[in-house]
C-alpha cells in the first residue's frame, strides 16, 4: 500500500471519527437540554458550582488560546502544542462538567428586561450555535497540528481559532448575565 493511500485512508477514518464524536455530543447535549433521560438519583451539592467552574474554565482556555496564538507567532511550536493540549484538555473537563450539570439542574431563564434581554439572547444564541459548530474544526485542527501538517492544520485554525475563542468568551460572558436568575 503507498504512503498515498494510507494517508487516504487515515484521514478517511479521522474524519469519520470526528464526525461520529461530534454527532454523538450534539445529541447528548440536545437529550440533556430536553430533559428526554429522567434524572433518577439525588442531586450532588457539587453540582451547584459547575456553572461558575465552567465559567473559569472558559476564561481559562481564552487565555490559553490567545497565549497559543502568540506562541505561534513567535515560532515556539513546543509551547504552542502544549498551550492547545491543555486548552483542549480544559475544554473535555468543562464538556462533562456542562453535561453534568445539564443533567441534573432544570434550565435556568434569563429575567432580564428590555434592551439587555435581546442582549443576552443574541449572545446565548450565537454561543451555542457556533459551540455545537466548532467542535469538528477543533478536532481536526488538533489532528492535523499533532500530525504536524502545518498547511491543513492553518487553513481549519483560520475558522476553528475564532470561533473557539468567541465561544470561550461568550461562555463567561452568558454565565455573568445568568448566574443571578440562578434560583439554587
Amino acid at each position: 500500500m503507498s504512503t498515498r493511500t494510507h494517508e487516504h485512508m487515515t484521514d478517511k477514518f479521522i474524519f469519520r471519527f470526528v464526525t461520529g464524536i461530534s454527532i454523538f455530543v450534539f445529541l447528548v447535549v440536545v437529550i440533556l437540554n430536553r430533559k428526554i433521560i429522567p434524572v433518577t438519583i439525588e442531586t450532588p451539592s457539587f453540582v451547584y458550582f459547575l456553572p461558575k467552574l465552567n465559567a473559569i474554565i472558559n476564561g481559562l482556555c481564552s487565555i490559553l488560546l490567545l497565549l497559543s496564538l502568540n506562541q505561534i507567532r513567535k515560532k515556539n511550536i513546543s509551547a504552542h502544542k502544549k498551550l492547545n493540549i491543555a486548552t483542549f484538555i480544559l475544554s473535555s473537563v468543562f464538556l462533562v462538567s456542562y453535561i453534568l450539570f445539564h443533567y441534573f439542574v432544570k434550565e435556568t431563564t434569563y429575567g432580564g428586561t428590555g434592551v439587555m434581554r435581546y442582549v443576552y439572547y443574541t449572545i446565548l444564541i450565537t454561543h451555542i450555535i457556533l459551540a455545537a459548530g466548532v467542535l469538528p474544526l477543533i478536532l481536526l485542527s488538533f489532528y492535523r497540528g499533532l500530525q504536524m501538517q502545518v498547511e491543513k492544520h492553518k487553513k481549519l485554525v483560520r475558522f476553528a481559532f475564532p470561533i473557539w475563542l468567541y465561544v470561550t468568551v461568550t461562555g463567561v460572558i452568558v454565565y455573568l448575565m445568568i448566574s443571578p436568575y440562578y434560583t439554587f
